[in-house]
């Protein structure tokens, strides 16, 4: 039970009118008129108002106490977080030498009458070269059924001088046409110019060609990659004429295609079972006869922040426990760089940001900064008890100048913008035609405010830094995300206890993570790939985290749960003059919002870990459906992603500990 804390004085306005009334005969017998209206009456009132004034702030003690106390704790309030997004820089044409686009890059937003424009900038230099094709080869079957390499001569055949089938004389599943680069291209808009032999390519839909772009990454398990291919940057018609194909290609990794390795990227035919809607299969091989290539433009990652270069923060007064202030406020987290410059000459020395002075010797390089307010600080000098003067952190001199070499302000919410937002190009590059950003942008997160931050001190002080229950590993984990744009993820600790069916690890421990998705429209129906688990350097940095925090005897594996595909097909018999498509959206609605994995089950606050699905949920879940007059019947089928109903049905769908429920295709059937 939580120990209940009385207030400082529970009397409130009408309390101390009361009060004050009830104690008029004692003092004055004649004042008998104790209306509203009466004067004496209005002074009572007015005395109360300004006692119910002072309790207010009186009561408002205890939170100044809080407040303090998390002061000493040490906790500040967070900084906001930077949203990002990969943003394409498109050339006015091909260019035969290098261009660069340097780090710092500004894009941005349209800037209208009521609304300022949001900034971008680019995070690391990115140069865009003329690509060297240094090999082509076809994966093809023979006529003895098997998979072979056809080498040809990219030479030969920039030059127009050999004409050569693009796949098998009639094309088979995962044929493919490779093109091999020594440089890395990785996140190169490439533009392929073939002249294509127009007797080739028959049977299929030019509209719809049966074939995927993709590059290699590298990677033993997934090796890989799709490429994205702009509406209207194909107009070969399937490689059946002459044209162009551009292609925007992701991070890019040496593999290995016959005795070469190389950067591949490569044209697939789809297999029959990666077809879409109306797509049809090549009867004869496409020919090409000429090839070109050429480079576009290219993509790198932007930051929703503004930097600002050696601001000066004033000079030292050689005294301990200065305060200096930045200008813009709030500061981004800092990266490598961004950090002090004391100038006691003509050579600057480089002081260290620690979390606080604690740790701090008298010759150490040290000072805070407070992410919100702007505020940096130097180490102070604390008397102790034999009356000596304890330095912590060391004393710019007189007169010593203090630079920040560079910091960068920024992040929010309003980061997190749609795709195409971003079309201003602030910083002038020549060559730059225009940029745009193709995704929308992600992790922007506001600044933490005071009660949230009231919310994580219980947290803090449980887990102390360390990480030995359940709950200290989902408090640090959702520490780590936060600050890295990854804060409304699904966290959820498991650690396996013995059982008799089953052997356990000793001190295994898993942390399970969702990964949130911004748009409404798809966290409603999330797709596969969009709930798996990136590898990334967040990973990296949170399972070093959390390995400098556990108990050496504990092992960790950080992982995504695993996902139960449900599929469920609802008989239901409408009302009389019911619009059938309106009661047919709102139960897909109902049923997608409840079983999801981040806004369904009962509190929907995601599908809860280990709760088994049971026909009854559905029937509860979809209760007064308006447009229903009854439910005849609810089906539950085991699926895949992307699937509807397949198989028998099931009455219960048992989830494993670690594993959530997922939507696949859900069925509505009116009778």
């Amino acid at each position: 039970m939580p120990l209940a804390a009385p207030k400082l004085d529970d009397r409130h306005f009408q309390d101390i009118v009361d009060e004050a009334k009830k104690r008029i005969p004692y003092y004055i017998e004649e004042w008998t008129d104790h209306n509203v209206s009466d004067p004496g009456v209005t002074m009572i009132e007015l005395f109360a108002w300004m006692t119910d004034i002072i309790l207010y702030r009186l009561n408002q003690v205890p939170d100044l106490h809080y407040v303090k106390f998390m002061d000493l704790l040490g906790i500040r309030l967070k900084e906001p977080v930077p949203a990002r997004v990969p943003v394409t820089f498109w050339l006015s044409a091909p260019l035969e030498a290098p261009i660069s686009i340097p780090a710092g890059t500004e894009v941005a937003s349209t800037q209208t009458e009521t609304e300022p424009s949001i900034i971008f900038t680019t995070d690391e230099k990115f140069t865009i070269a003329p690509p060297k094709l240094v090999s082509m080869v076809s994966s093809i079957v023979t006529e003895e059924e098997e998979r072979t390499i056809a080498l040809h001569d990219p030479d030969r055949l920039r030059r127009g001088l050999d004409t050569v089938p693009a796949f098998t004389a009639r094309p088979q599943d995962d044929d493919a046409l490779y093109f091999g680069f020594e440089e890395d291209v990785s996140y190169y808009f490439l533009g392929f110019d073939l002249t294509c032999d127009p007797t080739g390519g028959a049977g299929i839909d030019p509209n719809l060609p049966p074939y995927v772009w993709e590059a290699s990454t590298g990677s033993l398990d997934e090796p890989w990659a799709r490429c994205d291919v702009d509406p209207g940057e194909d107009n070969t018609k399937g490689m059946n004429v002459s044209g162009r194909i551009r292609v925007h290609l992701p991070e890019m990794g040496k593999h290995s295609v016959g005795k070469e390795s190389l950067f591949w990227v490569r044209v697939r035919v789809l297999q029959r079972g990666e077809y879409e809607t109306g797509m049809r299969p090549y009867r004869t091989t496409p020919r090409l006869q000429q090839i070109g290539l050429s480079t576009w433009g290219g993509t790198t990652m932007a930051t929703h922040a503004q930097r600002v270069n050696k601001e000066m923060l004033g000079v030292s007064d050689g005294s301990p426990g200065q305060r200096f202030q930045v200008q813009v406020t709030p500061v981004l987290q800092r990266r490598p760089g961004e950090t002090l410059l004391v100038y006691d000459g003509e050579k600057p020395e480089q002081w260290v940001e620690v979390p606080d002075f604690s740790l701090s010797g008298p010759d150490d390089n040290h000072f805070t900064l407070d992410s919100v307010t702007g505020e940096l600080r130097l180490g102070p000098a604390i008397r102790q008890p034999d009356g000596t003067m304890q330095r912590y952190g060391r004393i710019p001199p007189r007169n010593a100048r203090l630079i920040f070499r560079r910091y960068r302000f920024g992040g929010g919410l309003d980061g997190n913008v749609q795709a195409g937002i971003l079309n201003t190009l602030k910083t002038s590059i020549p060559y730059i035609a225009r940029v745009n950003n193709r995704k929308p942008a992600q992790g922007g997160l506001d600044a933490e405010t005071l009660e949230a931050a009231k919310m994580r001190t219980p947290a803090m002080l449980r887990s102390r830094d360390r990480a030995v229950t359940e709950a200290d590993f989902e408090f640090l984990t959702r520490e780590v995300l936060r600050d890295t744009g990854w804060g409304q993820y699904r966290v959820k600790c498991l650690q396996p206890r013995p059982a008799r069916e089953s052997r356990v690890i000793p001190g295994q421990v898993y942390v399970l993570i969702i990964p949130h998705i911004n748009d409404p429209a798809d966290r409603l129906r999330p797709k596969a790939e969009q709930l798996d688990l990136e590898q990334d350097e967040v990973y990296d940095r949170l399972m070093a985290y959390l390995n400098d925090r556990r108990l050496l005897t504990m092992r960790l594996d950080v992982r995504a749960p695993a996902y139960h595909w449900v599929a469920v097909r609802v008989s239901i018999h409408a009302q009389e003059g019911a619009n059938h498509a309106r009661v047919e959206s709102e139960v897909l609605t109902r049923l997608y919002r409840f079983l999801n994995p981040l806004m369904g089950g009962a509190d929907r606050q995601g599908w809860p870990f280990g709760r088994d699905l049971v026909v009854s949920d559905v029937y509860q879940c979809l209760q007064g459906v308006p447009g229903v007059q009854y439910i005849r019947q609810v089906e539950l089928f085991m699926t895949s992603a992307g699937e509807g109903p397949r198989g028998d049905t099931v009455d219960t769908i048992e989830v494993v500990g670690h594993g959530v429920i997922v939507s696949g295709i859900h069925e509505v059937v009116f009778s």
